[in-house]
């Protein structure tokens, strides 16, 4: 791949399937080296774009480019792929299984079984080298699965909803592996429907619902999307706030009398605001200027009815 040359690119790409359509007009880059994120709710269109790319399906309309090549069967060898459906041999012990899945991207026999020797360690799950996958927990054998994803040291890893099914530690185990990546000049594609993850992660985000591109950027451009609010506490009546400059809404807090949340024009400066509150004589006792989170971001751009998961990868 030359310098410069995206990773992964996708020009208004689509998929029918009859009259239905699952994805409609998608166009994106991946930049080499960088983690991407491929979000949106259930449903949305993520797993169909990515088996796009991989050339499981193959697109009714547009153009495909995974390291150079219309697909990724084209540089599998280059490639590590972790479907969201886990599937692994569970009589075959986890050496077994990383070393066997190594074999079939090119490695010889000598060094997959150290590289997955080597990763099993690191990973904690030495003791368990030679036990069957079905005496591992779900957990223990989700990390074999995705260990066997990077074994063959792939320029290219896509990871399909890699954090479900992943206890909090293990969901931190994970997080660190993919800077690793990065650090190491691996690309890392995710797709999730949990934002914290993507918030943490991310060079860029791409947020898709009901197969169409909902947003592409950074996280600080996704935030330049969404009005900036502000929660005070404060002595003042509504209607003082309201006239504050950059002012556009004041919604009182029901349960705490004297708490507002004011949402802002965009570009408008919480420094102003402050300054002119001081400047009016209102007596403030709470000032949160807080950045919108990606979740509340996701809702607003995609709609309220998606289906985002919290931290802890549940539904709200």
């Amino acid at each position: 791949m030359s310098t410069g040359e995206s990773a992964i690119s996708f020009r208004e790409v689509g998929k029918s399937y009859g009259d239905f359509r699952a994805v409609e007009g998608l166009s994106f880059n991946v930049a080499p080296g960088s983690i991407y994120g491929f979000l949106g709710p259930n449903g949305a269109g993520k797993t169909t774009s990515l088996r796009m790319m991989l050339g499981m399906i193959a697109p009714s309309t547009g153009e495909i480019s995974v390291l150079g090549s219309p697909s990724a069967m084209g540089v599998r060898e280059r490639v590590g792929y972790l479907p969201e459906e886990r599937g692994l041999y569970r009589r075959m012990t986890p050496l077994e299984t990383i070393v066997y899945l190594a074999r079939l991207k090119g490695m010889d026999a000598a060094p997959a079984r150290k590289k997955a020797l080597e990763l099993l360690e690191r990973f904690g799950l030495a003791a368990f080298a030679k036990s069957r996958i079905e005496a591992l927990s779900k957990g223990m054998a989700q990390k074999v699965q995705i260990l066997a994803t990077i074994v063959h040291a792939p320029d290219l890893v896509i990871l399909d909803e890699p954090f479900s099914g992943l206890d909090p530690v293990n969901q931190q185990v994970l997080e660190e592996l993919v800077e690793d990546l990065r650090r190491e000049g691996r690309t890392v594609l995710f797709s999730t429907h949990v934002m914290q993850h993507a918030e943490r992660l991310c060079d860029r985000l791409l947020l898709i619902a009901r197969g169409k591109l909902a947003f592409e950027g950074t996280l600080d451009e996704a935030r330049d999307r969404m009005p900036q609010t502000i929660k005070l506490t404060t002595s003042a009546d509504a209607a003082d706030l309201a006239a504050l400059p950059g002012v556009v809404k004041v919604a009182a807090d029901p349960v705490h009398a004297g708490s507002y949340e004011l949402t802002m024009k965009n570009g408008a400066d919480g420094e102003n605001l402050l300054r002119s509150c001081f400047e009016r004589g209102l007596q403030l006792t709470g000032f949160d200027m807080s950045e919108p989170a990606l979740h509340d971001i996701f809702v607003a751009l995609v709609g309220e009815g998606a289906e985002v998961a919290d931290s802890r990868g549940t539904a709200p």
